[in-house]
């Protein structure tokens, strides 16, 4: 921070200065009466962040200080820009009252509020959680006996995430592979690492959460002994035994240690709504790498992360903002456990056999706000009269809820259903009705904003503040009796009472009438056109009022803030209902998106094979007239358990990729799936590398980023997986495309023995399905009509033998020499390539089948000869010459002495010369 020196500052400046110096990475708001200040470098900062008028003060001497400053009241959208650009802002305020301060005023921080640690409205989004998370490493000895020679030692991350606006806290254990997948799908607004710690295994993770605002902590902050003390004394257990935590997760205790600590800094006021956490260790859901998490557009689409066209747009029905919020995370954390998943399908199928019970429950739902976030601010004491009266309407929609869930468990039961999550729901339902009582009761149906801008306790409520309400209504009465009076007595049909903040209540006379002004008016305010008066009345009435106002509001203000309190106190009741509303909610939906667009209940099984009758793409259908997408059958079994699809371009291959996927995915959320019938695997994991780009902020080129990718399926994909492949080696030449994707689909085949479906244009893959027994070659069916080409979108048995490139350029409306000129390169580099095939099966180059290397032969491998196209034409084989430069190349001219080189180049000569 740059100031002045500190022997010339005043009083004011040097309390600034000491509370700056413990939050310097902050921009400071240091309230001064109406405004809150910037000085020095926070307000240069501020000036430039969000346009403020940079002025300066006075520093007691000769320095001048850089000054910005906004009104207090105003502060919210300055304060939500700030943090939107990623500053942290820490709130000073004036913690006594000025009139009984000796000297200058106490001043403390009340909070630091940063992108990952907010409450306010405008800051958050209602449909996703707003995560800061800690980052911790650890290790885990592999073995039978930990730490004996010859055990293997594994990298442990441990990840702690919390979500200050709703209480919530996670706990992950997770393998550095696993790491990104956690990250991606909490999308954290903040990050917590250890300070100068290089951990290469965390690379690859942070990538994933780039916009996110990094704070380093020291190193001994994550110790795990700490972090267990932390814990303990925060929820007041004598261990963490309780949470399922031991020894061997020092890892992720260290990292729930350090974000505590940190959370305690920003809310000095404490974290008493801070749920108990939530442990989540390998095996319950399905890992979503990024490249699958987008491929999919699960949740963000691949056109600037925008919702819209997302699976997530599709299932959107939900009513809550905690249901919203819950959806987004089911989508991005599949089940791997058959029965939890067939919990919630049970769920989803007697809401969609009971039309009418779902509507109700729906509109039900529907008056329900965000519990989860109110309670919170209630807890924290944030919560102003109209949320409060929010959180006690939404509890008061509760018992119609629970009626409603009732009547759709008891239709089902009529049908022998069992109703799996929804009848567990309402084991132990609270439906919260005594606080929804009391705060319906005590608050005004539509209360102020702020305490004291209207009346906020309900009549009746408290006889001392109905008491003052009467006088100071009966005090508004009166004085507009003594407007009626006053012109009655003066005769002035203009005269009027007024009222302001500095003056009080006044009689206004214009100057024309001032002739007829009564002796004992005094005067009190000259205006251009009117003089101001009081009369001793007035001056009475107006101390009735006012003194019966201050006193109200004082009231108002102890009655909400024991209210508020209260309510605050039952933060863990309002957690819990809040996590089953939002089940509910999504369940609710997921039946609602099924009836509509006839989407069907998944059979679920522990073996291989997956199978799927019509299947559809949730978001393509959608975007277009249901007759006109056409479905697919596709079946992988451990006889057929790799495709490899082929097909023109605009056919739809991606189309089906990308269906495969989802429709496994849906169902292992626990949705149904659209389909006319699917069969299903529950498969660990699920990969889908479909296109690639550049990523130039990472320095990898688009053939780096699809061999990365393709690295990554390798090294973790498993037989209980499902891989999904499009374009494999793509982005180099023919040779080498080739190669990588034969030698990829073998090692998929042989070594992993994975589901996969790989759609390729290169044809030449089709060979694998005679050389390797569980592939299978399909195709997307295309129509020619004369020079027309029509896509099917039909997925057929064979393999394909074009591409139809030149027709999709011409569809995108390439010129019509350029395409004229394109099929006549075709067919020549086509033509080419069956003599070059001809000449060296005759010269016989290709080697005979049985001892050949399994991969694609010769005579399919053409199109790395099309460069001679552009060169000069191919000439006959010539054997003499054959034989010539295979004894040149023989040659070991390192070791050659001057003289056997010389009697070498003769023999060469002369044999060159023989016929």
């Amino acid at each position: 921070m740059t100031s002045g020196g500190s022997g010339s500052a005043t009083p004011l400046m040097q309390q600034y200065r000491e509370i700056k110096a413990r939050h310097q990475d902050a921009i400071l708001f240091f309230r001064m009466g109406d405004f809150y200040e910037m000085f020095y470098d926070d307000a240069e900062v501020a000036s430039r962040a969000i346009g403020l008028t940079l002025t300066s003060r006075n520093n007691g001497g000769a320095a001048e200080v850089p000054l910005a400053g906004i009104p207090v009241k105003a502060a919210a959208e300055y304060l939500r820009r700030l943090v939107q650009q990623g500053h942290r802002v820490a709130i000073c305020e004036q913690v006594e009252d000025p009139k009984l301060a000796k000297g200058i005023v106490k001043r403390e921080v009340i909070e630091t509020i940063t992108p990952g640690a907010v409450f306010a409205d405008d800051l958050l989004d209602g449909a996703r959680a707003n995560y800061v998370c800690a980052v911790a490493m650890g290790r885990d000895t592999v073995g039978k006996q930990g730490g004996r020679e010859g055990d293997r030692v594994r990298e442990q991350i441990g990840v702690a995430a919390a979500d200050l606006s709703t209480g919530e806290l996670r706990l992950f254990l997770v393998t550095a592979a696993d790491a990104s997948a956690v990250l991606a799908r909490l999308a954290p607004r903040e990050l917590l690492l250890v300070r100068n710690a290089a951990h290469a295994e965390l690379d690859g993770a942070l990538q994933v959460v780039e916009g996110a605002l990094v704070t380093e902590r020291e190193g001994w902050e994550f110790d795990a002994q700490l972090a267990t003390d932390e814990l303990t004394r925060q929820f007041a257990i004598s261990s963490l035994e309780g949470f399922g935590l031991g020894v061997e997760d020092a890892a992720v205790v260290g990292a729930a240690g350090a974000l505590l600590r940190y959370l305690r800094e920003l809310q000095p006021g404490g974290l008493p709504h801070l749920a108990r956490p939530v442990v989540e260790r390998p095996g319950g859901v399905m890992p979503l790498d990024e490249m699958t998490r987008r491929n999919l557009e699960l949740v963000e689409s691949l056109r600037g992360g925008e919702v819209a066209g997302t699976l997530l747009s599709v299932l959107d029905r939900t009513t809550t903002p905690m249901g919203q919020r819950q959806l987004r995370q089911w989508l991005l954390a599949p089940l791997l456990e058959r029965d939890a998943i067939d919990a919630r399908l049970d769920a989803v199928m007697v809401l969609v056999r009971d039309p009418v019970g779902r509507a109700t429950l729906r509109e039900a739902l529907d008056g329900v706000r965000d519990v989860e976030r109110l309670a919170s601010k209630a807890a924290a004491g944030r919560a102003t009269p109209r949320e409060l009266r929010a959180l006690g309407d939404s509890l008061a929609r509760l018992p119609q809820v629970a009626a409603a869930v009732h009547a759709v468990l008891a239709h089902a039961n009529q049908g022998g259903a069992q109703g799996g999550v929804l009848a567990r729901m309402l084991h132990d339902w609270d439906d919260g009705a005594d606080c929804a009582a009391q705060l319906t009761r005590m608050l005004v149906a539509r209360p102020p904003l702020l305490i004291g801008e209207e009346d906020t306790i309900a009549p009746g409520v408290d006889a001392a503040l109905d008491e003052l309400r009467a006088l100071r209504d009966g005090g508004k009465d009166a004085i507009a009796t003594i407007q009626q009076q006053e012109r009655a007595r003066t005769g002035i049909g203009s005269l009027k009472v007024g009222y302001n903040k500095v003056f009080g209540y006044f009689l206004e006379i214009s100057n024309a009438n001032r002739h007829l002004v009564p002796d004992d008016y005094q005067r009190r305010q000259t205006l251009t056109g009117a003089e101001r008066y009081v009369t001793p009345a007035l001056k009475e009435y107006e101390e009735k009022v006012l003194s019966a106002a201050e006193r109200i509001e004082a009231r108002e203000r102890e009655l909400f803030e024991a209210l508020r309190r209260e309510a605050g106190a039952a933060i863990r009741r309002w957690q819990a209902v809040a996590r089953r509303v939002a089940t509910i909610d999504v369940l609710a939906s997921f039946a609602d998106v099924a009836e509509r667009e006839q989407y069907v209940r998944p059979e679920l099984h522990d073996g291989f094979d997956l199978e799927i009758t019509a299947g559809r793409h949730p978001v393509v259908e959608r975007m277009m007239a249901r007759e006109k997408f056409i479905p697919n059958d596709l079946a992988l079994t451990e006889e057929a358990q790799l495709i490899v699809l082929t097909g023109p371009n605009m056919a739809g291959k991606s189309t089906i990729l990308r269906q495969i996927g989802l429709i496994q995915l849906l169902a292992q959320v626990g949705a149904y799936v659209p389909a006319r019938k699917a069969r299903l695997p529950i498969v660990d994991r699920l990969f889908t590398r479909v296109g690639a780009s550049d990523n130039l902020v990472r320095g990898q080129s688009t053939f780096m980023v699809e061999m990365s990718e393709t690295s990554a399926i390798l090294h973790t994909a498993t037989k209980r997986s499902l891989v999904l492949l499009d374009e494999i080696g793509r982005g180099t030449s023919t040779y080498d495309g080739v190669s990588i994707a034969w030698s990829v689909s073998e090692h998929l085949h042989d070594a992993i023995g994975c589901k996969t479906v790989f759609a390729t244009h290169y044809h030449e893959l089709t060979q694998l399905a005679n050389e390797l027994g569980g592939v299978r070659n399909f195709t997307v069916a295309v129509r020619e009509v004369g020079d027309q080409v029509l896509f099917l979108h039909r997925l057929v048995p064979g393999g394909a033998d074009r591409s139809y490139g030149i027709e999709v350029g011409r569809l995108a409306g390439l010129p019509a020499p350029v395409i004229t000129r394109a099929k006549e390169v075709l067919a020549l580099l086509e033509g080419e390539g069956e003599q070059m095939a001809a000449r060296l099966t005759a010269d016989g180059m290709q080697a005979p089948a049985s001892t050949r290397r399994r991969g694609p032969r010769l005579k399919h491998q053409l199109h790395a000869d099309q460069l001679g196209f552009f060169a000069e034409p191919v000439a006959p084989v010539d054997a003499a010459a054959t034989r010539l430069k295979a004894a040149v190349t023989a040659l070991d001219t390192d070791s050659m002495t001057p003289l056997e080189a010389l009697t070498t180049l003769a023999a060469l000569k002369k044999g060159a010369a023989a016929p």
